[in-house]
């Protein structure tokens, strides 16, 4: 039996429909907000705002014209509907903002993480909003009954009306539209699918048409320095790389609900004022790892040149990074590395991702075989959501009623603040254990720890979620971040440095994910000519040899 489509239309009213569904409901939010933020004083506002929908209809009915070729026309709807449709439900339901930095996170996410955002809702949004309209468009026979050159004179008529109509509302409402864009930036990054365009079109460009990628080598000239104490043990530093922890609920900045039971006994010195490089964890490892400070930031450079860790290691130190997180974004490539997540151990691990345990398992085993001065990596899950509930075994549910579902959106605000502060329970206890275990091999090294998050998060606060969110408008949420360092009174010694100094600092100095770099090349006392004493966060505390003689 031949099957032949029901739904006809000639090729013009092909491309209206098309335009206006990609006005109405791709757009929706973009229209809402232009006009939540627009005064109707008068009748001038109440014009402009109206022609807000009328500019983005004639502006795809513009683009569908010029696309309108045949053989790609089908294929590339498809595309737009699905990936607009994806875009829209998380610029909805979570106050997402798409941009380059976004684009980067979905072509960088692994399945784990994936895979927590398949919710119910988000899979009934998609067969209405992007598998229906798909199946229209599939199904719909575009009739050819004009010939060829009367179609194209009359596409180009269509095309030249819109563009009139544009360059009109230009001509009335430059200045508003010029005002409404200046002071939100992150409005035009609403329009769909403008920003998935442009965001793909940007980060394929940065990652694969950028020239050369030779490898940049940096602080090849690294050695180590001269110790303080003339008999030192080697010197051992865990990092343990913080995901999606926000300083706002964390009690030793303040918080009032107490979330950080066991640091507050190890008597760590917390930073009060630390901002984060970027909002997504593909921005902030790298960037923290790297000798750019954020407001030089190179995301491109970073991609092919060495950083800390490779200076550790041109210096001689034993470097180490153990991962929970979905990959270190480049940060760990040159130095060895291992997934906890393929050691699959029951007891913490489940469906393919792993409690933050599974780090310190098997730990003292390697560091039992370590005779040199090193420093070890634990990139934690931390935080990350929207999945918080599974980020902490069930004996850390202490704060209730909980929120346990990927459908962070429909939770009770206070039970999502509330499972939240659960998954930060436990990164307390993990960093908490981590300290306990270095204690243990006070013996044998000086012994230290730095915890510091890669970003925040939001909970709903101004409507949004997660995070990912633009730095120039982020919330704070999502940009103050913890940061603490434990050291033992062997490593303070060693290295001549004044812990009452550093809690004083702590409290008082602006820090950031720049000091990182620095701060660890100093707790070896590598030389090199990439070190800043001045980003060092320790240097302000310590004497020099002759100074303690």
């Amino acid at each position: 039996m031949h099957f032949s489509p029901k739904l006809r239309c000639n090729e013009i009213t092909f491309n209206f429909l098309c335009a206006a569904f990609f006005t109405l409901a791709f757009n929706g939010l973009f229209i809402a907000d232009a006009w939540k933020l627009t005064p109707r004083i008068n009748l001038h506002d109440t014009l402009f705002i109206a022609s807000i929908p009328l500019v983005l209809f004639a502006a795809f009915t513009l683009i569908f014209n010029l696309l309108a070729l045949p053989w790609i026309r089908k294929p590339l709807l498809i595309i737009l509907v699905l990936v607009s449709a994806a875009a829209n439900y998380f610029m909805y339901n979570f106050g997402t903002v798409i941009d380059t930095n976004m684009v980067q996170n979905v072509f960088e996410t692994d399945l784990q993480e994936a895979s927590a955002l398949l919710t119910g809702s988000y899979l009934m949004w998609m067969a209405l909003a992007g598998v229906l309209p798909v199946l229209l468009i599939a199904f719909c026979k575009i009739e050819q009954n004009r010939p060829w050159w009367f179609s194209l004179a009359l596409r180009a008529l269509y095309s030249l009306g819109a563009l009139l109509l544009i360059l009109l509302v230009a001509a009335l409402f430059y200045k508003d539209y010029a005002s409404m864009i200046r002071n939100n930036k992150g409005l035009v990054k609403m329009i769909t699918p403008v920003n998935i365009v442009s965001g793909s079109g940007h980060y394929i460009h940065d990652r694969w048409f950028q020239g050369d990628q030779t490898l940049v080598r940096i602080g090849q000239d690294a050695k180590k320095g001269p110790i303080i104490r003339a008999e030192h043990k080697k010197t051992l530093v865990i990092f343990v790389l913080g995901e999606t922890a926000r300083a706002e609920n964390f009690s030793l900045g303040g918080y009032q609900r107490e979330t950080n039971p066991q640091l507050k006994k190890q008597q760590v010195i917390y930073y009060q004022h630390a901002t984060s490089c970027g909002t997504e964890t593909a921005i902030s490892v790298p960037c923290m790892f790297s000798n750019m400070p954020r407001v030089h930031y190179n995301a491109n450079l970073a991609h092919h040149q060495e950083g800390a860790l490779d200076i550790l290691a041109h210096a001689g130190v034993n470097v180490l990074w153990r991962e929970n997180d979905g990959g270190c974004k480049g940060a760990c490539d040159r130095v060895p590395h291992t997934d906890m997540t393929q050691w699959r151990l029951p007891e913490f691990c489940a469906k393919g991702y792993c409690r933050d345990g599974a780090l310190l398992q098997r730990l003292n085993n390697y560091i039992e075989g370590l005779h040199d001065d090193s420093v070890i990596v634990l990139h934690q899950m931390g935080s990350h959501g929207p999945a918080y509930y599974l980020r902490y075994p069930p004996e850390m549910r202490h704060f209730t009623p909980t929120c346990d579902s990927n459908q962070i959106q429909d939770c009770d605000h206070q039970a999502l603040i509330n499972t939240y502060d659960n998954s930060l329970l436990y990164t307390d206890a993990m960093v908490s254990d981590t300290i306990n275990l270095l204690k243990g091999w006070s013996g044998k090294f000086n012994v230290a720890l730095i915890y510091l998050s890669d970003h925040g998060e939001s909970l709903g606060e101004h409507g949004m979620y997660l995070h990912g969110t633009p730095y120039v408008f982020a919330p704070e949420q999502q940009t103050h971040i913890p940061l603490l360092m434990w050291m033992s009174p062997d490593y303070a010694s060693t290295f001549g440095i004044n812990q009452n100094c550093l809690r004083q600092h702590a409290q008082e100095d602006a820090v950031s994910q720049d000091n990182l770099f620095h701060t660890l090349l100093g707790m070896f006392n590598i030389q090199t000519s990439e070190y800043q004493p001045q980003l060092d966060m320790n240097k302000a505390c310590q004497s020099t040899s002759s100074e303690l003689h």
